[in-house]
């Protein structure tokens, strides 16, 4: 399994030097593991042996063993799932040799699977939607996020006197990658409040450290981004946190509803003409779900890269414990979810047209459902 990177906006920042937060990790979720039903602990347990012994024989019942998977911000919570299947094994489990290549943003991963350069997509639900308007027909097949996990602040420098959305107006926002979620999300207040999103500038900035510099160096006054770069920055005193979707009752108070985020999805044709293949990148996602789930936040240290941390280990360890609610338990898309995307789109995608929309085709429960049947309940 092999890895691609995009280079980013900016230059990596001198870490921030915070109370390491490590004592939160065996205290706090050792209590949570023994409250577990024994049962689902062992379905959890069973994840690895299944991987070694039959991958062989699952591999010869994949349609396609080699899958490149394009994303925007590896790093980032948002797609800690993908991450953890990988680093954990259970893409291999399931007879498949994912290669992942990383992208400033998400609309820059869709990019490659739509120019061929990629077989899935590891990014947000709603393009699935956005998608159909432009006559590409896109599948989500297993979720990673139940919420965004995105947040929206305004600089400490360049707005101290923010007071309302409206201040906005002439001023620079940076996000991922035009025209991805994060940017969706800052055109969606935009709209609430009356401005269009070609009052204020867009910036790429990548969701790593560069966003981070971006922010700190005045290039951009306010920032869309997903974790931990929203909370490093808020714990710095840099920003100033104006919308909130890192929780369930965030997203719910900013959204109106249920927002499914992360996901795998690709062309409607790929999920078709290899089935197989889908089912055994959802059962590897699930997997990851499940683990997350399931272990303390030092366990996740272990796991991860040190790049991923961002040079700071302690905000890196109290962002997993403030978002890991926000993980996917089942890989299932909610119904309710896919509206909720429906109407962020409306509100703020220019010219929308309903007519051209079917949120049942832009979405599928059936791998996440034969993955939980075959993996038991958790």
């Amino acid at each position: 399994m092999s890895n691609k990177h995009h280079e980013k906006f900016g230059e990596a920042t001198d870490p921030i030097h915070h109370e390491d937060l490590d004592w939160v990790s065996d205290a706090m979720w050792a209590r949570r593991k023994h409250l577990k039903a024994l049962g689902s602990m062992a379905s959890l347990a069973a994840v690895p042996a299944i991987g070694l012994t039959g991958a062989n024989a699952r591999a010869q019942a994949l349609e396609k063993t080699k899958v490149s998977i394009a994303v925007g911000g590896k790093a980032s919570f948002y797609y800690l799932p993908l991450s953890i299947a990988e680093f954990k094994g259970f893409y291999k489990a399931e007879g498949l040799d994912v290669e992942i290549s990383d992208f400033a943003g998400g609309s820059r991963a869709l990019a490659a699977v739509v120019g061929g350069s990629a077989d899935v997509v590891s990014g947000a639900y709603e393009h699935t939607i956005n998608l159909q308007q432009k006559g590409q027909m896109f599948q989500a097949f297993v979720l990673q996020g139940r919420a965004p996990q995105m947040a929206i602040g305004v600089s400490s420098k360049t707005m101290a006197g923010y007071k309302s959305v409206t201040d906005l107006k002439g001023k620079k926002i940076g996000v991922s990658a035009p025209g991805s979620s994060t940017n969706m999300m800052a055109s969606f207040m935009l709209a609430n409040a009356g401005l269009k999103a070609s009052d204020v500038s867009f910036v790429g900035v990548g969701t790593g450290a560069g966003a981070v510099t971006a922010l700190r160096s005045g290039q951009i006054d306010a920032i869309s981004n997903v974790e931990p770069v929203m909370t490093m920055l808020q714990q710095s005193g840099d920003i100033r946190i104006v919308a909130d979707m890192r929780t369930m009752k965030g997203t719910q108070d900013f959204l109106g509803g249920p927002m499914p985020a992360a996901c795998l999805y690709a062309p409607l044709t790929f999920v078709q003409k290899y089935p197989n293949t889908a089912q055994a990148l959802a059962s590897a996602i699930i997997r990851a779900n499940r683990w997350i789930e399931s272990v303390g936040p030092s366990e996740l240290i272990r796991t991860v890269p040190e790049s991923y941390l961002l040079g700071d280990r302690g905000i890196y360890l109290a962002t997993f414990n403030a978002i890991r609610d926000s993980i996917s338990r089942d890989g299932l898309i909610p119904d309710e979810g896919s509206k909720t995307a429906l109407k962020l789109l409306e509100a703020s995608t220019p010219k929308w047209d309903k007519t051209k929309v079917d949120l049942a085709k832009t979405y599928t429960n059936e791998f996440a459902k034969k993955a939980l049947a075959k993996l038991g309940k958790a």
